[in-house]
């Protein structure tokens, strides 16, 4: 295993993503960030978009950065898992069924229950673009271990994160995958 300096690390990563890009140039053309409109008022405010390019999304927490590329709207979040007492307080914005779930688990449990609930939640409202706008209560994702429950014309999954994390991804589903996508 490869062991470096954090600056050493983000020194190589920067000179691969420029490496990467000024290669994506070449073939793409300039890629330029851009705005898509609020879907909740059709602002220019709405989440960011490469003009021209794939969708993505990114996030970070801690020491760790997630980025998701897709053909159709994506979304990605990643946390880190909370105390037990923040993740008992916070737990008051889910949606009721969440709510529920998490109090039938036992305490243990749900710190890392509302952690995954949670960064499925938030990638999910990333990728339809609203973000926060939306209540958090309003969508249903779940806390089970097995799984997400995905919202209609949404593929949810969680990502294998190192421990002390949470992270999932949001992906909107096209019509040929058996969904009516917006």
């Amino acid at each position: 295993m490869r062991r470096c300096s954090r600056t050493a690390c983000t020194a190589e990563a920067v000179a691969t993503l420029t490496f990467d890009y000024a290669d994506s140039m070449a073939v793409l053309g300039p890629l330029a960030l851009t705005r898509e409109p609020c879907p909740l008022c059709g602002g220019a405010h709405g989440r960011p978009a490469l003009s021209g390019g794939p969708h993505f999304s990114l996030t970070h927490a801690g020491d760790l950065v997630l980025l998701a590329f897709a053909a159709q709207p994506v979304g990605v979040d990643a946390e880190v898992v909370p105390e037990p007492a923040d993740a008992t307080e916070l737990a008051g914005v889910l949606h009721p069924r969440e709510r529920a779930e998490l109090s039938a688990l036992p305490e243990q449990d749900r710190a890392a229950a509302f952690a995954r609930c949670w960064t499925r939640k938030e990638a999910y409202l990333k990728g339809t673009g609203t973000g926060l706008g939306e209540d958090p209560s309003v969508s249903y994702v779940g806390t089970a271990e097995n799984g997400p429950a995905s919202p209609p014309g949404w593929r949810l999954a969680d990502v294998d994160v190192p421990a002390g994390y949470a992270a999932a991804t949001a992906v909107r589903l096209t019509r040929t995958e058996g969904s009516a996508a917006p």
